[in-house]
């Protein structure tokens, strides 16, 4: 099917010209031209234009959005769950303020003027998780509840990893990986063993200057924090593989660590929203899972196998993972149906 440049102007809310501009640049190809002349898109024209829009909309300039495209390093269905992200951030910060607004309200109609603190806060969108995170949910989160109790904890352990750091101390030293184990438990009760609620708040630190003040934690901090929790694994992990099977682990452990927090948070909506095993979404997120996995276990059967008989006997490898009996019930669920699937189609083209 395809469709001529004005019906796709009107759909997209853009103009012709837009269209028009999009083609000059080479950011966007019509696919065919009708016999009277007019540009003619197809589907996936279509989809290049939402990412364009996307992209647009995140402040990319055009030349860097055609570069962004030309790379193809983000698919469609990464690109919606970013532009996903962002709306839920923006619906988070209109709700907060149509609630404050509203309070402003209630006060001024029953005749109890704000004082200039309340007006400041409006002006500020209240503080800084209340624009990252919702009513709800901050009543749920220990970091917004027990703000003074927690600040303190908070602030012991960032001393230690100065002292540490000062000292020069080897993230793997026992007192690092000690450290470090302390810390990621810590955060995980903190976060209220909810991993989008982590997710959210590397993204709150990294995106507010007064929380990074306040808590005085930097990317080197948190570096060596992660390095120092990697070894008090990699450790445990020595006892059940070879060394050659360690040398691959050791070396490749760290290449996509960053996508595991979003992973999991969508294994823990998958599971709270009783997600079938057997549907689509399900598999993509075990596949996922799969990929993750096998990017520091490999793809051998027998090694992965040693993997899953560790996370069995060692308590400590499912410290700081924040998954549950019920997300993990529920993976493997899915990872059974995802594997028959492909020992159903091995044998399948065996036959054939």
């Amino acid at each position: 099917m395809l469709i001529q440049v004005g019906e796709l102007a009107k759909r997209a809310g853009i103009t012709v010209r837009t269209l028009h501009h999009y083609e000059q640049t080479g950011v966007l190809l019509p696919s065919a031209r009708s016999a009277a002349g007019y540009r003619l898109y197809n589907l996936a024209d279509v989809q290049r234009l939402l990412m364009i829009q996307a992209l647009a909309k995140a402040g990319l300039e055009l030349a860097e959005i055609r570069d962004f495209l030309e790379q193809e390093s983000l698919p469609l269905a990464g690109l919606l769950d970013a532009q996903i992200s962002l709306l839920e951030k923006q619906l988070r910060s209109i709700d907060t303020l149509r609630d404050r607004l509203v309070d402003l309200r209630a006060g001024l109609s029953t005749g109890e003027a704000p004082d200039l603190e309340s007006w400041l806060q409006t002006l500020e969108f209240m503080n800084m998780y209340d624009r990252w995170f919702s009513k709800e949910e901050l009543q749920q989160l220990p970091f917004a509840v027990q703000k003074d109790a927690l600040a303190a904890i908070w602030s012991g352990l960032v001393t230690e990893v100065k002292t540490l750091q000062e000292l020069s101390v080897e993230v793997s030293d026992p007192r690092a990986m000690d450290l470090a184990t302390r810390w990621m438990v810590r955060l995980e009760q903190d976060t209220a063993g909810k991993p989008e609620f982590l997710t959210r708040l590397n993204e709150m630190h990294c995106a507010e200057p007064q929380m990074r003040e306040q808590t005085g934690i930097t990317a080197e901090m948190t570096d060596y924090i992660t390095r120092a929790f990697a070894e008090s694994k990699l450790i445990i992990w020595q006892n059940y593989l070879s060394p050659e099977e360690m040398a691959f682990t050791r070396a490749h452990y760290f290449d996509r660590m960053l996508e595991w927090p979003p992973l999991v948070a969508k294994l823990h909506q998958a599971q709270r929203e009783d997600l079938d095993p057997t549907s689509d979404a399900a598999q993509r997120l075990a596949e996922n899972w799969l990929a993750l996995f096998q990017s520091y276990a490999g793809t051998n059967p027998e090694t992965q196998q040693k993997f899953r008989i560790a996370m069995q006997q060692e308590p400590h490898l499912m410290k700081g993972t924040w998954m549950t009996p019920a997300v993990l019930g529920w993976l493997q669920q899915a990872i059974g149906v995802m594997m028959q699937r492909r020992f159903s189609a091995s044998g399948q083209s065996q036959v054939g």
